[in-house]
């Protein structure tokens, strides 16, 4: 039969790869922040040059840039909800360490005391295998 300790340090570890996920959802969700942001750095640049890139019109930067802002308020909002998520998901990964660190120490207290119970013949299963004292009182 499994132990406690054994069930919960398997639901640390699930627990632990989900962060991982999310923390790697987090960068992901920055690496596009960053870009969209240098996005939009470049067509601020282009439209206040005057001299708008081969091809393009000032209305079709400022368009351009509009789209790129509104996706880049969109990932903002999406990275600070992931965010709130790897926070609450580590401070989970906490929780579960301390039960299963717990519930570990429990099932090694218990083994030690099932040890020095067999070495002192306490136990119930010992006493039936080792011979009794005779008795001093002969009659």
């Amino acid at each position: 039969m499994t132990s406690r300790a054994d069930k919960l340090g398997r639901m640390v570890s699930l627990v632990k790869l989900q962060l991982r996920l999310s923390e790697w959802q987090l960068a992901h969700l920055r690496q596009q922040e960053r870009s969209l942001d240098d996005e939009q750095e470049w067509l601020v640049r282009a439209l206040n040059d005057g001299k708008p890139p081969v091809g393009s019109s000032s209305d079709s930067i400022a368009r351009r840039l509009n789209r790129t802002s509104v996706g880049a308020r969109a990932v903002k909002e999406h990275a600070s909800l992931q965010l709130d998520q790897v926070r609450r998901e580590s401070r989970r990964v906490r929780q579960l360490e301390e039960v299963a660190k717990a519930a570990l120490a429990d099932k090694l207290r218990e083994a030690e005391k099932r040890s020095l119970e067999e070495m002192t013949g306490a136990s119930p299963a010992v006493r039936e295998w080792t011979p009794r004292p005779a008795s001093r009182n002969k009659t």
